[in-house]
């Protein structure tokens, strides 16, 4: 019989697996990942920087490189992206991973023991769940707001736990899609400091902002500097690329290189060399500008039909950016349970609410709607599909 380490086995079926293969259907319109709209894809830049890579310099692009990453990206991050969100540092403060979801990963092993303390927000982001219980960690939701994490429910769980680190996503939080405040966050970085625990800020909605002033993130007002940054290019170039950034204190940096050395030893540089070019050519900036209408009115749109199609007595929390709109139905409606049906018998898919939890029997009346991914005429007809699943549930249609 196979016997396999303790830790793989605290790692759950990933929810977002079966809910893929749910979609997988043609006919179904997906509400379910968190991707750009395949409009946004500047597949033309990536097709150019490619090639201009591969002609200047094909055998230094194609081989290993350093595990900090790759230099010139790591200096067009600080320039373009770390000074525009006031963020102070050096080449010896920025770590490329692969993906954002590595960087949660090797805080994660550079951190955290059997039987630390983790505070997460409730709901939060459900991928970063199994990563931390894997190494041991004991997760505890910290309740949240319409304005984000409860500060008093923060500092009491500050106080009993003795926490090892805090997770939290700022800006476009994932499931809600609510921003905190210039004063939670400053607030936050006291009270960690306070306690002595670690922040991981996860930022990869930052630039995605369609209505009002951006807020810095937490590591702008870390002035104890103990926070650390976690960036993606994910949403705004591509995911496939596989790039996130990591800022952080430079003896944070030096451990979590050792992590990422047992890991996959670099972050490919071709996939590093395109994000570099993405930065300093000036078309990241130019970009955005272009999405940002497109993914307005997708937003717009979505908010219309919620209002316009399903029942009355909804709660809906509106972003300013993001991807996702977080949505409350009557208590009576699991939508786990009704998962399967909605996306084959109605055509149309969503994630539903209880995964974003540590307790997944709370808020199953909840479903995250991303609202990048499709067109307007799809996302009217998707969401009349929807409307229908929960109204026929409700009058008592037999499923």
């Amino acid at each position: 019989m196979v016997k396999f380490a303790d830790r793989i086995l605290k790692i759950p079926d990933d929810p977002l697996n079966e809910i893929m293969k749910l979609s997988s259907d043609r006919d179904v319109i997906s509400f379910s990942l968190g991707s750009p709209s395949k409009e946004a894809y500047p597949t033309q830049f990536i097709i150019n920087a490619t090639n201009k890579l591969l002609t200047e310099d094909p055998v230094s692009i194609l081989s290993y490189g350093l595990q900090e990453g790759y230099v010139p990206l790591r200096k067009n991050f600080i320039e373009h992206i770390a000074k525009k969100r006031n963020i102070n540092a050096k080449l010896e403060n920025v770590l490329i991973t692969t993906g954002a979801t590595q960087g949660i990963e090797l805080v994660s092993q550079t951190f955290i023991q059997d039987g630390d303390v983790v505070l997460v927000e409730s709901p939060t982001f459900f991928a970063a769940l199994p990563v931390f219980k894997k190494y041991g960690a004991t997760v505890i939701p910290v309740k949240m707001d319409y304005e984000g994490i409860d500060l008093n429910d923060l500092e009491t769980k500050l106080k009993k736990y003795n926490p090892k680190l805090l997770y939290i996503i700022p800006t476009f939080q994932n499931p809600t899609g609510i921003s905190l405040s210039k004063e939670r966050r400053i607030d936050i970085c006291e009270l960690a400091d306070k306690y002595k625990t670690v922040i991981l800020e996860d930022d990869p909605y930052y630039d995605l902002r369609f209505i009002g002033e951006p807020v810095l993130p937490i590591k702008s007002f870390d002035k104890y500097d103990n926070v650390i940054y976690l960036s993606s290019f994910s949403k705004i170039l591509a995911p496939g690329l596989r790039v996130g950034v990591i800022v952080a204190n430079k003896e944070i940096v030096e451990k979590l290189v050792l992590a990422k050395s047992g890991a996959d030893t670099n972050t490919s540089l071709l996939s590093q060399g395109i994000c570099s070019e993405f930065l300093e050519s000036g078309f990241y900036e130019s970009h955005l500008t272009e999405i940002f209408p497109l993914y307005l009115n997708r937003l717009n749109k979505m908010v219309d039909c919620i209002e316009q199609f399903f029942p009355e007595n909804i709660q809906m929390i509106k972003p300013e950016g993001g991807l996702f709109i977080w949505l409350g139905l009557p208590n009576k409606i699991d939508t786990q349970a009704l998962l399967q049906i909605s996306s084959q018998k109605y055509k149309v898919s969503y994630v539903p609410g209880s995964i974003f939890f540590i307790n997944q029997s709370e808020c199953k009346n909840y479903i995250r709607l991303n609202f990048s991914s499709n067109d307007e005429s799809t996302i009217e007809l998707g969401m009349k599909r929807l409307s229908m699943v929960f109204k026929d549930y409700i009058s008592g249609l037999s499923f």
